[in-house]
C-alpha cells in the first residue's frame, strides 16, 4: 500500500509527487501514456498573471470578481518558476520580460482599462499604454495596434523540460512511476482507496486526481460531478531568427498569442481550434492555421520572411467557470483534486505545493490565500 497514489503524469502530478516526497511521503504516480505527453508538454509555455481578456469581456463582472483571486495564485507561482531551476537543477528557460495585451480599437482599450482596474485591486502591477507608449516599448508591433496593457511579471518557460525535471527530482527522492497504466476505477474502502487497473488493484491511503482533461472521468469514479473538459487547440512555431519579440504578446480582440523562445523561434497561437481525429486525438486544422498566421503577420510584420517549420495540436484542460478545483473532496475523505483550468502550466508549481500540504494535513508553506478555491 502506498501512502499516496497520484493519478496523472503531467506537470500537476509530477510536481505534486515531488513536493510530497520532499516531505517524506511514500508516493506512486500512475500515467496512462508517457510522462509529459499531454497538455503539460504540448502547450506553448506561457506564464500568465493577467485575467484572460475574452472571458472578462464575455462572461461579465460577476465572473471577473469570482476569478480575480486567481491572480495572486498565478503571480506567486511565477515567483516559484524563478526558483525552480536552482531547486530542480535544470535550466527551464524561464524568462519574464513582461506580458503585453494589445488593442486595435478604442472599445478594446476601454475593456483593457476596466480589466486593469480590477487586476490592480488584487495587487497585480499593470501599466496602461497609449499608442506612443506601445511604440516605445514594442516597436515590432504594427500601426494597427493603438494601445494596451503591460504586466512586467509575465513571460514563458519550457514545457518540454519542466514536467520531466520535476519527475527526475521526484525519482531521486524515491517516487515510483508507472507508465501505460490506465485507471479504470477508484473505490473507497474503509480507511483507504482501491485503485483499479486492467490487471490488478492498488491500495493507497490517499489519492490525488491530477489527471488533466481526464480529471472529470476520474472524479466521477467517486461520485464527483465536474464540468472538466478537454479542448483541442493548435500552435505553430517558426524557424529561428534574431531577437524580435521579447514579450508575451496577446490580443484583446482576436485569437492571437506570440512569444519567442530561447533558441529564437517564434511560437504563434491564441486558442485556434484544432480538429479531432477519428481515433480520438487532436490534429491541426489548415483553416485555423491560415487565419492564425494572417493575424500574426498583421500584428508583427517582421514575421513575414520567416517559415513555419512545425505545427501541432494539443488538448487544453478547461471548465466553463475557469476557476480551480482544489483540495479534499467533501464526502470522500482522502481524495484530493488538483485541477487548474486553462492556465495550469503557470499555476502548476503553486497548486502542487498547496495540494501536497493539504494531503498531509499540514499548513501550506506559502504566504498565499488559496481557500476561495477549495472544494466545498
Amino acid at each position: 500500500m502506498a501512502d499516496v497514489i497520484v493519478i496523472g503524469g503531467g506537470l500537476a502530478g509530477c510536481a505534486t509527487a515531488y513536493y510530497l516526497a520532499k516531505d517524506g511521503v511514500d508516493v506512486l504516480v500512475l500515467e496512462r501514456s508517457e510522462l509529459n505527453t499531454q497538455a503539460s508538454g504540448s502547450n506553448a509555455g506561457s506564464l500568465h498573471a493577467q485575467i484572460p481578456h475574452d472571458p472578462f469581456v464575455n462572461k461579465g463582472p460577476a465572473w471577473a470578481q469570482r476569478f480575480a483571486p486567481s491572480i495572486a495564485l498565478m503571480a506567486r507561482s511565477i515567483e516559484m518558476w524563478h526558483e525552480l531551476p536552482g531547486e530542480l537543477g535544470v535550466d527551464l528557460e524561464v524568462s519574464t520580460k513582461g506580458g503585453l495585451l494589445v488593442g486595435t480599437s478604442e472599445e478594446q482599450l476601454r475593456e483593457i482599462e476596466a480589466k486593469a482596474l480590477l487586476e490592480r485591486s488584487h495587487g497585480l502591477e499593470v501599466s496602461l499604454l497609449d499608442q506612443h507608449d506601445i511604440r516605445q516599448l514594442a516597436p515590432y508591433l504594427s500601426d494597427r495596434v493603438i494601445g494596451g496593457a503591460f504586466c512586467p511579471i509575465e513571460g514563458k518557460a519550457s514545457p518540454l523540460k519542466a514536467t520531466l525535471a520535476y519527475a527526475d527530482a521526484a525519482k531521486r527522492l524515491g517516487v515510483h512511476f508507472r507508465r501505460h497504466c490506465e485507471v479504470l476505477g477508484v473505490e473507497r474502502a474503509h480507511d483507504h482507496y482501491r485503485v483499479l487497473l486492467a490487471s490488478e488493484v492498488l491500495l493507497a491511503k490517499r489519492v490525488v486526481n491530477a489527471a488533466g482533461a481526464d480529471a472529470g472521468r476520474i472524479a466521477a469514479m467517486v461520485g464527483i460531478q465536474t464540468d472538466v473538459q478537454g479542448f483541442a487547440i493548435q500552435v505553430a512555431v517558426t524557424e529561428q531568427t534574431g531577437p524580435l519579440i521579447p514579450h508575451l504578446v496577446y490580443s484583446a480582440g482576436e485569437k492571437l498569442t506570440l512569444k519567442q523562445n530561447a533558441i529564437g523561434s517564434v511560437l504563434i497561437g491564441g486558442g485556434w481550434p484544432a480538429r479531432w481525429h477519428g481515433r480520438g486525438h487532436p490534429v491541426t486544422d489548415p483553416d485555423s492555421l491560415a487565419q492564425n498566421m494572417a493575424l500574426a503577420l498583421q500584428t508583427v510584420p517582421a514575421l513575414g520572411p520567416l517559415r513555419v517549420i512545425r505545427t501541432w495540436a494539443a488538448v487544453v484542460n478547461g471548465t466553463d467557470g475557469w476557476r480551480p478545483i482544489l483540495g479534499e473532496v467533501p464526502n470522500s475523505p482522502g481524495f484530493f483534486m488538483n485541477f487548474f483550468p486553462w492556465m495550469g502550466f503557470t499555476a502548476g508549481p503553486i497548486i502542487a505545493r498547496i495540494i501536497a500540504s493539504l494531503v498531509q494535513d499540514k499548513p501550506v508553506p506559502l504566504d498565499i490565500d488559496y481557500r476561495p478555491f477549495l472544494c466545498h
